[in-house]
């Protein structure tokens, strides 16, 4: 009996050693939850207050565009309990964005193209629009794909056919009749939901399918070829087009299920935008917006890395954006933290080691509109280094 109770007793002491070794090793949930706390407290009043003052929404785009993978990634990175949280919600395109920036309750932030409110008010759907928004920074160029069988050599073999350019919330419907607008084109545009738009295509039942996106643009990688009927129609960077867009070039790298290896695509990119509506500066609103802009910049460097989208690397945080007004907490961070002076001192580098360039600069007028045009092209430059180099690295 002694014995019997001596190695029940032992096995009752091996058995709570265990216990108290697991809970040595494993982690109680409750104690690095944020949310779990949140609930266990049952909502006291204190929680609430800092998850709702500390929370910055953020409108984003459709499911499988670029925008809300960027608006996973700054959830991802600047969540910090109830310092500061990024809600990222999923939207319908940047025309809805601007709508939901200026009208949608708790909404602080959202992406929208460059290009958006300018045809906003040149169709007269909006006055001075621009002055109710600032923006935070410029983020990257989506690049236009325009997506039809080979018989379709260019832009002017659309005139008059049937080409599907997304829903009228988006922004893609926005750039595309603008580049047919300038170019004298009037294809017959279609307002079709881009995977419904896909499969119409393969079937004969339109003639070409557009979209606008940053690479990878995943609706776009998703297309299957088949038959090897369809390929990219090149857009040319036409005198018309210069103003308000940028080259772009795609490769069999981008989509190779749309470009042979070795050949490549040219075609036009306008830059994304991350956007706010101009609250006065001793708002909640803004205050909010210094919080994020200040986690935003701070952690900026995580971004241009994986697992995070490829376009981060394009995103120059100093970068200009002609005719917007910056968030004025913005500019000043950037200033505080010498990133445009930096910029500037190698602008005065770069002219004085380019004496024809220099010599072109007839006043200061001249001298801020090439410098403007340094830091973008500087901005992608960044971009193809940070592409190239990991290659590099491989070999």
């Amino acid at each position: 009996m002694r014995r019997l109770f001596g190695m029940a007793l032992i096995a009752i002491m091996m058995v709570c050693g265990q216990t108290a070794r697991a809970e040595e090793t494993q982690l109680d949930p409750a104690k690095v939850s944020e949310s779990l706390k949140a609930i266990f407290q049952f909502g006291s009043a204190a929680t609430k207050q800092a998850l709702n003052q500390n929370t910055v929404t953020l409108i984003s785009g459709t499911i499988g565009g670029t925008y809300v993978q960027i608006g996973a990634d700054l959830a991802s990175v600047l969540d910090d309990g109830n310092k500061l949280r990024v809600l990222p919600i999923v939207g319908r395109g940047s025309v809805q964005s601007v709508a939901d920036i200026l009208f949608l309750q708790g909404v602080d932030l959202g992406i929208v193209r460059a290009d958006t409110l300018d045809y906003l008010e040149r169709k007269g759907f909006a006055k001075d629009i621009k002055k109710q928004f600032t923006y935070v920074t410029k983020l990257y160029n989506e690049e236009m794909y325009v997506i039809a069988s080979k018989s379709v050599r260019s832009l002017a073999d659309l005139n008059g056919k049937k080409v599907s350019v997304d829903l009228p919330n988006g922004g893609t419907f926005v750039t595309a009749s603008i580049v047919f607008e300038r170019l004298g084109l009037k294809p017959n545009l279609v307002y079709i939901e881009q995977r419904i738009s896909m499969e119409m295509l393969k079937k004969g039942e339109i003639d070409a399918v557009i979209a606008v996106g940053g690479k990878p643009y995943k609706s776009v990688s998703a297309f299957k070829d088949d038959k090897d009927r369809f390929h990219f129609v090149p857009v040319d960077y036409a005198k018309p087009l210069q103003g308000d867009y940028l080259p772009a070039m795609l490769t069999a790298k981008d989509y190779p299920n749309l470009i042979a290896e070795g050949e490549r695509v040219d075609t036009i990119a306008v830059p994304a935008v991350l956007a706010a509506y101009n609250w006065a500066p001793n708002t909640e609103r803004y205050r909010k917006l210094a919080l994020f802009v200040d986690a935003f910049f701070t952690k900026f460097p995580t971004f241009q890395n994986p697992p995070f989208h490829p376009k981060w690397k394009e995103v120059s945080l100093s970068a200009p954006l002609q005719d917007w007004q910056r968030l004025p907490i913005a500019d000043q961070w950037l200033k505080s933290h010498n990133i445009e002076a930096v910029t500037r001192a190698r602008f005065d580098d770069f002219l004085k080691q380019s004496p024809t360039t220099a010599a072109s600069v007839k006043n200061d007028t001249d001298r801020e509109a090439l410098f403007k045009q340094f830091q973008a092209w500087e901005a992608d430059k960044n971009a193809r280094a940070q592409v190239v180099r990991p290659a590099a690295t491989a070999k």
